[in-house]
């Protein structure tokens, strides 16, 4: 069970990224061109990142690196502490941005302004996503 959950996380994980940067392009074009405001797009990211959080919440309990690994030494070790702490805290945290962002721009009236605070909101949220990924293991295409 757990070979299968990983596998689905990380693949996951490429279409987190490509929705988060799809809804970031469209949303930074319909910015800068004075469009409307299109929720759709910005559910695609939102959306993407609510699926991945379930699914890595899944695997943060089935894991052996996961809550089973809490301990001192794990903090005193860079890569349990990766696994342990700082990915999932630093992943509910950009999720947490992406939710904000998605529900403020639902309650904003010009559209410039709902695009803005999508954008601000998803970029900072996928920066702190690339920031913490495990980039030693992350799977190859």
């Amino acid at each position: 069970m757990y070979t299968g959950i990983r596998h689905l996380h990380s693949t996951l994980a490429y279409v987190l990224l490509a929705g988060l940067i799809i809804s970031i392009l469209y949303v930074l074009f319909a910015y800068l061109r004075n469009k409307p405001y299109n929720r759709k797009m910005a559910l695609l990211g939102l959306i993407c990142a609510h699926l991945q959080f379930v699914v890595g919440l899944i695997m943060y309990f089935v894991s052996p690196y996961g809550i089973k690994n809490a301990s001192g030494a794990a903090m005193k070790d860079g890569i349990a502490r990766l696994y342990f702490l700082e990915h999932p805290l630093i992943m509910l945290i950009a999720i947490a941005l992406i939710t904000v962002g998605y529900s403020r721009a639902k309650r904003q009236v010009p559209a410039k302004k709902q695009n803005a605070t999508v954008l601000a909101f998803y970029l900072i949220a996928l920066v702190l996503v690339l920031s913490r990924i495990p980039w030693h293991v992350w799977p190859r295409i």
